[in-house]
């Protein structure tokens, strides 16, 4: 379990000092700090189709699709800093939910595939967006909040949440009780939600590409 109030401690003190993350990263209990020489933020390619189960997700859950109209006036494609706050949420919110869905493989594909906020039992999906409503709870704005489709290194389809920082992106991942920057997470990025409207899906750009 986390210790959130040393772990807070220590990322805002190496912030201040400019410490590189490569010679702290033992310390930080898993929560990251951008690494040097890394792509801070995931870059897209060209716009793509929503998955379906997205769609209906939308269509159970209207009010987690629905931008405020003030957050699109304000939006200017930044990041989030990651205050003392924020930095507790990411923690508290990314093992909690963790530690109360029981997982549950969908056996039916997908056809049988449905995204459901906290459920008893549920796969990556329901983590994801699970995560994604706490957040979204807690003053979050939507345009920081990114659902992600990955591919595993088995091969396997894998949802996660990227969380949009001024410091670079980080993912929240029910398969790794560790908060990580996106390049540590050893996936091959497909679609991610774009900051500007959540409605609207783009491909991921793969490195070198």
């Amino acid at each position: 379990m986390y210790n959130v109030k040393r772990v807070v401690a220590l990322v805002l003190a190496i912030v201040a000092l400019g410490t590189s993350a490569r010679d702290t990263q033992a310390g930080m209990i898993g929560f990251p700090l951008p690494l040097r020489g890394v792509i801070e933020k995931i870059r897209f390619s060209e716009p793509t189709l929503a998955p379906m189960a997205y769609t209906m997700f939308c269509m159970r859950y209207s009010d987690e699709c629905k931008q405020k109209p003030h957050a699109r006036m304000v939006f200017r494609g930044g990041a989030m800093r990651l205050t003392k706050q924020r930095i507790a949420d990411l923690i508290e919110v990314n093992a909690s939910v963790n530690r109360q869905i029981t997982p549950q493989r969908n056996e039916r594909g997908l056809a049988g595939e449905e995204w459901l906020i906290n459920p008893a039992r549920g796969d990556c999906n329901d983590y994801a967006v699970s995560k994604r409503h706490e957040l979204l709870a807690r003053g979050w704005p939507m345009r920081n909040l990114l659902l992600s489709e990955v591919v595993t290194s088995w091969g396997e389809h894998h949802l996660v949440l990227v969380v949009r920082a001024n410091g670079g992106d980080i993912v929240l991942d029910n398969l790794n009780a560790q908060i990580r920057n996106w390049s540590q997470a050893h996936y091959r990025w497909v679609r991610m939600q774009t900051p500007a409207n959540p409605d609207h899906w783009a491909a991921v750009a793969q490195l070198g590409a």
